[in-house]
Formats: structure tokens, sequence, C-alpha cells
């Protein structure tokens, strides 16, 4: 299972993504903010693609069986991230909640609109996604995350032609005419 995360928004103290599983949107993602220098707690997850594994201890763990009781089978914990450690995907609205983690929403605001991001609905968002990829996990899939910054996936000279394609078509489309 692959999942991927687009970074298409990038604020003063969070980042915004989509996250897509196997090609298939499935929901929205806030981080910390981008940073050159890592500060603990305050730093989105660097670009890259980590495997993901059930962590079954420390508090997270402990709190989320007190919370989804046997739906929860270990926190989902991203391996061996450059100069992080223990970096889980979980629940929370803003970029106070994150850590240094990711988190997932159903819902998403404009960072223009609040320098601390928030993703809403996140505990529907994660009943949602954690069974599917707990239970490939523990089928003995592996379970891949990789970031990846929009403007990465974007092949700007294509897309720009492109659009002056459609836009011509537009135009003769107005005064009716058509293109061949």
């Amino acid at each position: 299972m692959k999942l991927d995360v687009i970074r298409f928004q990038f604020g003063a103290d969070a980042t915004n993504s989509l996250l897509f599983i196997d090609g298939e949107f499935e929901c929205y993602g806030l981080e910390d903010e981008y940073r050159d220098v890592k500060v603990m707690h305050e730093t989105c997850i660097p670009e890259g693609e980590y495997k993901i594994k059930l962590r079954t201890e420390g508090g997270f763990h402990s709190k989320y069986v007190a919370k989804y009781g046997a739906f929860h089978k270990g926190m989902l914990w991203l391996q061996d991230v450059p100069g992080f450690t223990y970096i889980l995907i979980h629940t929370g609205n803003t970029d106070q909640h994150t850590s240094g983690c990711y988190i997932i929403g159903e819902t998403q605001t404009d960072l223009d609109k609040g320098k601390d991001g928030f993703v809403g609905n996140s505990g529907v968002a994660y009943k949602k996604m954690y069974p599917k990829l707990a239970d490939a996990i523990l089928a003995g899939e592996d379970v891949t995350i990789k970031y990846t910054h929009i403007k990465d996936l974007i092949n700007l000279p294509e897309m720009v032609s492109d659009l002056r394609g459609q836009v011509k078509i537009l135009e003769s489309a107005a005064i009716g005419k058509k293109i061949i």
C-alpha cells in the first residue's frame, strides 16, 4: 500500500497537504511549517518515502487504546525519518497538535485564513483511514508514505502550453469558429 502526501500550501506555522492511498484521495493533512534547519516539534517531515509500522507503546498508544478500544492496533509510525524520532499519523486540528507529526482531517482551512492551519473532523478521517493501513501492516504488506512538494509534480511548460490551447478553444467557441 502506498500513501502519497502532496504538500500544496506553505504557511508561517503550518503546511497543508492532500493524502492519497494507492492513487485515490483519502483526506487532508496538516503538519508544522517547512524549515531548512529542524526545530524539534516545529518542523514538517522531510520530503522522502518512509515505511509505516505499528507502534504499540508510549503515551499516544495508551491514549488511543483508551479512546478506540479493540479498533486500535498500534500507532501509525513512520520509520527512519532523518533527524526525527517517533513520527506518527494521528488526530488533531491545528499545528499546535502536530508536534512534528502528521495529522489528518475531512476538511481543511486555507492557510491565508489562519497561520496555525486547521483540519476538521479529524476523528472521522482517522476512523476511515486507520483500519486500511493497520490491516495491511498486520497482514505483512509493505505500507509506505511519500512526502512531495506539489511543484515537483507539475511540469510547468507543458501545463502552460495546455492552458494556452484550452484558452484558444474557448475563444474560438465564443466567436463560433472551429479549431482543426
